[in-house]
């Protein structure tokens, strides 16, 4: 049986469709069985439901769990309440680290490429302490991912108890089906999405740099299906571990983003560039693109979903319906 955390969730539900699929017995954890979000799984078998608060309990005495995967997190990047996200994203993923290394249980975890802070000192998945420990993330979400990664890579070197297979994905710009409960935090795709149906053309921030122009602010777009991918991999590759980007390693322009959305919808690209507020102005990321290097070495070797084919398929196969 493989424990899914955040398994109503965007990126969670996915992998519970992916594993689903395998013919995997599934147990699901999240906050989210009486509200809209538990139509992520809806259809799925579930052989377990289990609240987010009651999980440690739960696992107490198990011995029928074979892999955890633990996306459960808050990953609002404007979310300010410092004590919820360190309770959340940082002592229940240690007390499941530790629960995993004592019953020899594989772990993977979502990180994030938010630990890379504005980018400035680049998008390389060291796994050294010191790395690390240049690294400056700028929202209280992404220093709580910071803050375990370097949690874990400490109780590596000193040689302490670790699970028997243990990965954190930094995960980049995921986008697809099944992210709508995330409000301001879905794709630009999802937000965009209703406006460029009814005709409208498509905003985008104006650049304030001279050294890109506007629509030219560039990121890593990776579909959330190739994330479920790697997850089943690493899953299938129970000798690799470590800490691993994920994204494409390829950036792409927002331009490129509202050409591929238009050409889904059959429509000729039709773009309007507005002022970008006061507030994002010297901290907005122009640029994002994730080093890949480390999983192609530990021997991923699947292509990912171009952008032009990850926006037909999410807008023809997903939002159309």
């Amino acid at each position: 049986m493989i424990l899914v955390t955040g398994g109503t969730g965007f990126i969670g539900s996915n992998i519970v469709a992916a594993l689903a699929t395998r013919g995997a017995k599934l147990a699901v954890c999240d906050r989210h069985f009486d509200d809209s979000r538990a139509g992520n799984i809806a259809g799925r078998e579930i052989a377990h439901q289990i609240e987010a608060d009651d999980l440690m309990p739960w696992l107490q005495g198990r011995d029928d769990i074979d892999a955890v995967v633990h996306m459960g997190a808050i990953s609002a990047t404007t979310e300010t309440d410092a004590d919820l996200i360190l309770r959340t994203n940082v002592w229940l993923s240690l007390e499941l680290w530790d629960w995993c290394a004592a019953h020899d249980v594989p772990l993977i975890y979502a990180s994030s490429a938010q630990v890379y802070g504005d980018g400035s000192l680049g998008f390389d998945d060291d796994p050294s302490q010191e790395a690390m420990a240049q690294l400056r993330a700028i929202t209280p979400y992404g220093a709580s991912k910071l803050l375990f990664d370097r949690l874990v890579a400490r109780q590596r070197d000193a040689g302490l108890a670790a699970p028997p297979q243990w990965a954190g994905l930094r995960f980049f710009n995921v986008y697809g089906p099944q992210e709508g409960h995330k409000g301001d935090m879905r794709s630009v795709i999802a937000k965009t999405f209703p406006a460029l149906q009814s005709g409208q053309a498509m905003r985008l921030f104006r650049s304030d740099r001279d050294d890109y122009g506007d629509g030219g602010q560039m990121r890593d777009f990776i579909h959330v299906r190739d994330c479920a991918e790697v997850v089943c991999w690493l899953l299938d590759n129970p000798g690799v571990n470590g800490f691993f980007n994920l994204g494409t390693g390829q950036a792409r322009t927002w331009l490129d983003l509202a050409h591929a959305m238009f050409a889904a919808l059959g429509r000729e690209p039709e773009i309007e560039f507005f002022e970008m507020p006061e507030e994002l102005k010297g901290r907005y990321q122009y640029f994002t693109q994730a080093e890949m290097m480390r999983l192609r070495q530990a021997g991923y070797d699947r292509d990912f979903t171009s952008l032009e084919d990850g926006v037909a398929d999410y807008i023809n196969g997903y939002l159309l319906r």
